[in-house]
């Protein structure tokens, strides 16, 4: 165990300093626990997630289909009318909508619709793009937390428990929408004055013909078609048992081949970086949770808790915050899933609700899952490698000329991370144990 996680501090030093590009880093870490024999080769294999390798292969043609018609042009044009080119009205409007559509969608997939379009949006009015593509994953990965398609953890922790998608509406939705609403006030605050456009930008936008940056209208048509069941396959995924990794793959060939493209060229336009980081990180985590890290983790959790509900809820909570701000958060909460329903009965008897499922489903299952929830998805802002979004925005950014680093990642998402925590952990106690 020892031996692997030293590994891991290495591939993570070399990762957040980029003294090496990330995905070599990533990549040799998970060769070196695999050829040291802390990882079977087969088992290794299985941790990665194929679900997420698909979603990230389908999506990244699709959008590649997209931009060359000239849609994302258009949809730039139209925001930037609508706020009458007004900087920090767009910012929040984007920051809000990527908040929105994560909640419905995947973040993975919100941020690489949405990443395109600030990036055009932000040359035309001349302001900062950096600070813009950071806090559109810091929101998505908010964003997603509300539902239970929004985020990885939460479709995780559906399906191991009893929770239904309203429940993690209902139970999630109004602190996410708290936590939205007030990381846009401090937004505004914060970057109001940065955000500040010239007046001949402001003319440009104004004086615009949005209908002639459609390039291809015929393709667009056919595009947006293929895309329309896209979306549709990502709502009903959930009711027809299909993972969204194979809807946008799926999606991705079809709209290949509805539109004509030469799909030689389209998947030469994948991120294959991007794509071998998630493996190589895939593994490397996956070996942390085959030499059992994580139940060491959660005995100790247990132990600092020293048997208290409330304890043991806010424990979790930013326990798995800080934890997925280091690791990827499916694993972590693959891990944790089994430890939480494994307290639950110890809880039920101390509380002597052990006759009554319906009150161990009200008073223990859901702070100590809602916890959890939150802490592995909204931890997912600590830093760059916290949550799948983060990675593609910084590789879209970076396929764009504009580059940001690790810590320049988490100067921006950790403050946003520790805000929204404390605002869950007023919720948590409010919601379940207020006297």
């Amino acid at each position: 165990m020892t031996g692997c996680i030293v590994i891991f501090l290495i591939a993570y030093l070399f990762i957040a300093t980029e003294w090496v590009e990330k995905t070599i880093a990533a990549l040799l870490g998970a060769a070196a626990v695999i050829m040291l024999h802390y990882i079977p080769y087969s088992e290794a294999l299985q941790k990665v997630d194929l679900n997420v390798i698909f979603l990230l292969i389908g999506m990244m043609m699709i959008v590649n289909i997209l931009m060359g018609t000239g849609v994302f042009e258009w949809i730039s044009i139209k925001l930037a009318r609508l706020a009458r080119g007004n900087g920090i009205m767009i910012m929040l409007l984007f920051l809000f909508t990527t908040a929105l559509l994560s909640a419905f969608l995947d973040n993975v997939t919100t941020v690489i619709l949405i990443a395109p379009i600030t990036i055009l949006l932000t040359q035309i009015l001349e302001i900062p793009t950096v600070p813009i593509l950071i806090l559109e994953a810091v929101f998505s990965n908010i964003g997603g937390t509300a539902t239970l398609i929004g985020d990885p953890p939460n479709i995780l922790i559906g399906s191991e428990t009893s929770f239904s998608f309203n429940d993690f509406l209902f139970n999630l939705g109004p602190i996410i929408l708290v936590i939205v609403l007030v990381s846009l006030a401090v937004v505004f605050v914060l970057f109001r004055k940065n955000t500040a456009t010239r007046e001949s930008a402001r003319n440009r936008i104004l004086r615009s013909h949005p209908e002639a940056a459609i390039l291809q209208p015929v393709v667009l048509k056919r595009a947006l078609v293929v895309f329309a069941l896209v979306l549709a396959g990502f709502f009903l995924g959930r009711q027809l048992d299909i993972e969204p990794g194979i809807v946008a793959l799926a999606g991705g060939l079809l709209m290949a081949m509805v539109c004509g493209v030469d799909l030689h060229k389209i998947m030469a336009n994948v991120e294959w970086n991007t794509i071998l980081f998630f493996i190589g990180l895939f593994m490397l985590i996956g070996s942390l949770e085959y030499s059992g890290v994580f139940e060491q983790m959660g005995t100790l959790i247990l132990g600092m808790s020293g048997g208290q509900l409330l304890l043991t809820t806010m424990t979790i909570l930013w326990f798995s915050a800080f934890a997925s701000a280091i690791v990827d958060n499916i694993p972590l909460v693959m891990a944790m899933i089994p430890l939480v329903k494994g307290i639950v009965p110890a809880f039920a008897v101390q509380m002597g609700l052990t006759e009554t499922p319906e009150l161990i489903h009200v008073q223990i299952e859901a702070p100590l899952f809602w916890a959890l929830a939150l802490g592995a998805c909204l931890g997912g802002n600590g830093s760059l490698v916290g949550a799948s979004a983060n990675v593609v925005i910084a590789q879209v950014a970076k396929r764009n000329n504009y580059h940001f680093s690790f810590w320049q990642f988490t100067r921006y998402g950790l403050p946003f991370m520790l805000l929204s925590l404390i605002l869950s952990t007023a919720y948590l106690y409010i919601r379940f144990f207020m006297p």
